[in-house]
């Protein structure tokens, strides 16, 4: 099946199978890693991306329900070289364990952010609910969104 979406800004075209995910499309055939696969069932959150500024489970949705969407992974959060506030906030309050949730974490965060600025604690962990994390008892997680949302975070570049 040949689609055409948005992905991280450019238009991309990709001949996948009919039952091919989202998170498959976006690893194996456009070589975007930084989506994690966790559960495959849609309960880790790790492959937490945002379909048309919505977050969503990139293992449930069929990359075919994405032609013609746009689509946001950890990659696309990167400006000119620079990682996002929110991925700057993870780095500030050591929000990052072993980081195999933090792609998808953050992703949800972002989403957040961008509906609701200033987000309470509450607001906070009824958004990242989705995502588990094993490491880090989620106390790290919500303060890296709270600082991100006070806006006092460090500037660093991406690797890429």
């Amino acid at each position: 099946m040949h689609i055409t979406l948005t992905v991280n800004g450019k238009q991309r075209e990709a001949d996948v199978p009919s039952a091919a995910t989202l998170v498959e499309l976006l690893r194996e055939h456009l070589g975007l890693v930084g989506t994690k696969v966790g559960c495959g069932h849609g309960e880790c959150g790790a492959c937490t991306v945002l379909l048309d500024g919505e977050p969503v489970n990139s293992c449930l949705v069929f990359a075919a329900q994405c032609d013609g969407r746009e689509v946001t992974t950890i990659e696309g959060l990167r400006r000119n070289g620079a990682l996002d506030r929110i991925q700057n906030a993870f780095v500030d309050a050591g929000a990052v364990q072993c980081g195999f949730c933090t792609p998808g974490m953050i992703m949800s965060a972002a989403a957040l952010l961008a509906s609701n600025p200033k987000p309470s604690r509450d607001e906070i962990e009824e958004a990242i609910s989705g995502n588990l994390c094993r490491c880090t008892g989620y106390v790290k997680i919500v303060d890296a969104v709270e600082l991100a949302s006070a806006g006092t975070v460090s500037d660093r570049a991406g690797s890429d």
